[in-house]
């Protein structure tokens, strides 16, 4: 008689990835689909554009059902609250439920202070902060509905290390929206726990993607940068979190399984 399949920790469970067309989002869609879950992948690239970074929705969609899931590919800008809306519907009407939501699309405003225009500010605002408010009125519900959830929302370090000594010039947007990201994690936490819905903020610390190649080259000294899979597994595990076990944290993918959980 033939041994019967290993259960993987996210067997039966739904996740939708934002920002999944490529880098972390990509890496994150398939390590959840290996965990076990179905995948809803999102994002705002269907088709590449010459001179654009590569990947799209459907390759990530194609990755995870190579990795034996079911997948959806669902265009979607966050910043667009009826696009946020559609995106729920369409998981719902595929799988029938949402367990996970990871919010990993982003918004990567740069600029000096000289630079940056209110323009700037308001769409780093609009995708990295007001986003979050969007997706968690959707999506709380549907998981609450169906017996609770987790949302995790991928931060940054800059949301701590702002000052020059740790980054270059012109992430103060990005990081002011990274810091609200952390602080709206943990402040929401004590509301979604009545919803059993778990809601956490994760720093991947530094990962080479798609992104972060083109912005500093292939010859920049890329050592102690990790790869997107490397952050797979502390998202499995917070993927599985509930309330009150363990809530609104700020915690860092490098000291998975030593510092936390």
């Amino acid at each position: 008689m033939a041994d019967s399949p290993t259960q993987t920790p996210l067997d039966g469970k739904v996740a939708i990835v934002t920002g999944a067309s490529r880098g972390i989002g990509r890496g994150l869609a398939i390590g959840l689909a290996r965990a076990g879950a179905d995948i809803v992948c999102a994002a705002r690239t269907e088709v590449e554009s010459p001179g654009g970074l590569p990947g799209t929705i459907h390759d990530a969609a194609a990755d995870v059902e190579a990795a034996g899931r079911r997948a959806i590919a669902v265009r979607c800008d966050i910043g667009v609250p009826d696009d946020v809306a559609a995106l729920f519907a369409r998981a719902m009407d595929a799988f029938g439920r949402i367990d996970v939501l990871v919010n990993n699309a982003m918004a990567p405003t740069r600029g000096t202070f000289d630079d940056t225009t209110l323009a700037m500010w308001d769409e780093s605002m609009t995708t990295n902060v007001r986003s979050l408010f969007v997706t968690c009125k959707g999506v709380v519900p549907l998981m609450g509905a169906n017996g609770g959830g987790s949302i995790i929302n991928v931060s940054s370090g800059a949301a701590e290390h702002a000052s020059s000594a740790h980054l270059p010039p012109g992430y103060a947007v990005y990081s002011v929206a990274k810091a609200a990201m952390e602080r709206f994690s943990s402040a929401l936490a004590p509301e979604l726990a009545a919803h059993n819905v778990a809601i956490n903020a994760l720093r991947p610390g530094a990962v080479k993607t798609e992104l972060a190649t083109r912005d500093l080259g292939e010859d920049f000294d890329w050592s102690g940068w990790t790869t997107p899979d490397a952050v797979v597994p502390a998202v499995v595990f917070l993927a599985q979190a509930r309330p009150p076990a363990f809530t609104g944290r700020v915690v860092d993918s490098p000291s998975f399984g030593t510092t936390w959980p």
